[in-house]
Parts: C-alpha cells; structure tokens; sequence
C-alpha cells in the first residue's frame, strides 16, 4: 500500500462536531476545532480531482483513494499546488477489503465521497462482469466498512444511464422517471444505488445523497487539471480535442439517424466545476439528512439545457476558430437519443444550479489541451511542490520518498 500524506503532523477530526452545522454554514467549526475530514474514493480521477479542489477550497480535510487504473496522482499534485493545502493519498483497490480497513482505521473520517468505479457504457456490454465486480462490490466493501468505523454521511456518483431511454414525450427527466438502464454500466450503478438506499433505511443514521449527474465536460480555469483518460478517450470531448491537436484526423459522430434536431445524439453538457461545486452541497445535505436521523435522497445534477453533439463541435469551432472534420460512425452499443436533466430539485434542495455556460466548457477544454498536450504527462515548470506538500510512504518499505 502506497499512502501521500501532509507533513505536518495530523489532526484528530472529532465526529462530535457536525450536527451543530447548517448546511449553509462554513464548514470549520468556529471554536477552532478540527476541519472535518472527507475521503473522497476516485479523487485522481477528472471530476474526483476537481471535486478535491472544492472541497480544500470550502476549508475540509481531504484524503483521497484511487488506483490510478484511469487517473494520475499527478492531479492531486497540482490541486495540492493551486489551494497550497496537503492531500492524503492511498493507492489501492475498493475490492480489497484490509487495504479499506486500513485506511479507515488510520485517522477519523467523517464522511465519504464515491467516484471510484469503471464508467464506459460501450465497453460495459462487452465487460458486464467487470462492471459488476468493481461498480458493486466494491461499494459493498466501501459500505461494510464506513459501517465498522461508524460513518454515516455518503455521497455517491451515479449517472443518467440508470434512466436509459427516455419516456415518450419526456422533455426533461426527473428524479420520479422510470429506471431502465440499457446497458451493464447503467444497471451496476442503479444495483448500488439501491444498495445505499437499502443500508440507509436499515443503519440510521447513515445518510447517502446520490447524484445522478449527467455529462460533465471542460476543465479547471487554471489549466492545470482536466480530462485526461487512460487507454484512450471514452467521451465526446477528448476526442474533439485530439481532432483539434492533429492527433486525430477526423471526429467520428456515432449515430447520426438518432430522432433529434440534427440526427446526433442530444446530452445535457455540464461543466466540471460546476459538477463539483455540487459535491459540496451535496455533502452538506448529506450532513442534515444524517443529524435528522439518516436517509437517502436521489438528485439530478445538469443544466436542464440539451446540446446534440454536432452543435457541441460548432461550438468548439467558434470557440477556437479551429474546423473540426466530422465523419459518420455506427451507433455505439447501449447508447440513446436524448437525455436532459430536470434539474429543479437541485436548485431546491441543495440551493445549486449550473453557471457555466457551453462557451466557458469549451474555452477551459481547450486551454487544459493548450497547456498539456500530452495531458498529465506534460513537464510544468510550476508542477513542483515547494512545500512537499505530497510525501509518498510505502508501508512495506519504511522509507519516506519524495513525491
């Protein structure tokens, strides 16, 4: 087990502290006691890290769980250097459970954000098992243990793909729509997300807010972290930008026959940070929920506005001043027409709405490509931590290295 923690020594988070908090509240206690303390499992990952950032930046204490299958620890190091705050790093597995109780048993932690999880619809039809094996077991894992140690806040990260195909006449889709997922990514994570609520109603007063977010695109403002996915590109926006860079020839449109205004599929684009910004809330609600006694709660996370993917390509375009040649491709397995979030109830419940518009997703895209071409391969001249902020222990070595 390899773990990055802060170097100075660590704080004790007292779980006495959160129910005198209201959810509009800063979330430091006011006599001065510890920050609360967030695992957040994914947290390398594209929306984990940004995820990670506004947490550090609302005053919580983060460690973070990944097993960099798909992500870097280079992104924790560079939320590490924009918020000039110190992050927690495990490098494991969810399905192995001594390696959860391990990190669960080294400090207190208050609450959990669950991003880990593998999340290609297309590749989900060709690798159920592995959909099944790592989405649902290893939440069982995560659950069993926050169980043991007495964790009682969640927030989970679902998808739009439990709605699978929209009813008829539906323009935009509710939390109440009917659940028919279309493919094993979509059915893994409804399978967890009735889990959660199964463990919620049996183990007060655990509270889960599970976030059915729908399709996070663009990067942090900086730059300095984005979208950069192992083993190739699994969303629409990589691909666009390899087009961009010249590492594509062309963007290939799967489908172009979908019941829609131009043939291409329609989602409800969302901007990262924005998405992330709904983590915090999400967590304060997740708070309340649990000082009344627990429960769960579902909510939409999108902008209630849908673009087709051709309409996404013109606005890269104009964005950039750059073409963008377009060929048509096949459907993709387990893929639908349409998809818009209804997003009232989070407005509502949480006090949150999207405010970054498709211009702002496309100009952070392209300025996250500008700046690293090679994604977070790329050598910055500002990646050094001068505080060494990141220290990488490894327990069956008993050597400080670092980071």
């Amino acid at each position: 087990m390899m773990v990055v923690v802060r170097t100075h020594s660590l704080v004790k988070v007292r779980d006495s502290v959160p129910c005198s908090i209201h959810p509009n509240m800063p979330v430091t206690v006011q006599d001065g006691a510890d920050k609360l303390h967030v695992l957040v499992t994914g947290g390398a990952g594209y929306i984990g890290s940004h995820t990670v950032f506004e947490l550090l930046q609302s005053g919580y204490k983060v460690s973070v769980i990944d097993n960099l299958s798909n992500s870097t620890e280079e992104s924790l190091r560079r939320v590490s250097q924009l918020t000039s705050s110190k992050i927690h790093f495990y490098e494991g597995d969810l399905l192995d459970s001594a390696f959860l109780e391990s990190v669960f048993a080294r400090q207190p932690i208050w609450a959990v954000i669950h991003f880990a999880a593998l999340k290609s619809a297309p590749e989900s039809v060709h690798k159920p098992l592995d959909y099944y094996r790592v989405n649902v077991a290893g939440t069982i894992n995560l659950l069993t243990t926050m169980s043991r140690h007495g964790v009682h806040r969640l927030v989970f990260s679902s998808t739009a793909a439990v709605y699978g195909t929209p009813e008829m006449n539906t323009t935009l889709i509710p939390e109440t729509h009917a659940t028919s997922p279309a493919n094993p990514y979509g059915r893994s994570k409804l399978m967890v997300e009735n889990i959660i609520r199964d463990m919620c109603e049996a183990h007060k007063p655990l509270a889960g807010v599970i976030l059915r977010y729908f399709n996070p695109v663009g990067a942090h403002e900086s730059g300095m972290i984005g979208e950069d996915p192992k083993g190739g590109p699994g969303n629409l926006m990589p691909f666009v930008l390899q087009v961009m860079t010249g590492e594509r020839s062309h963007l290939e449109i799967t489908g172009v026959d979908w019941p829609t205004c131009d043939g291409s599929g329609v989602r409800d684009f969302i901007h990262v940070v924005d998405l992330a910004r709904g983590h915090v809330e999400a967590l304060r609600h997740a708070n309340v929920l649990s000082c009344e006694g627990g429960a769960w709660d579902i909510i939409n996370m999108g902008t209630g506005s849908g673009t087709s993917v051709l309409q996404m390509v013109n606005a890269m375009e104009k964005s950039t001043g750059l073409s963008i040649p377009v060929r048509s491709a096949p459907r993709r397995d387990g893929d639908v027409a349409e998809v818009v979030a209804d997003p009232a109830r989070a407005h509502k419940v949480l006090g949150w709405k999207a405010i970054k518009n498709l211009e702002d997703m496309c100009r952070d895209a392209w300025n996250w490509r500008l700046q690293n071409p090679q994604g977070y391969d790329t050598a910055q001249s500002s990646s050094e931590d001068p505080g060494k902020r990141l220290i990488r222990r490894s327990s069956n070595k008993n050597k400080n290295l670092h980071a």
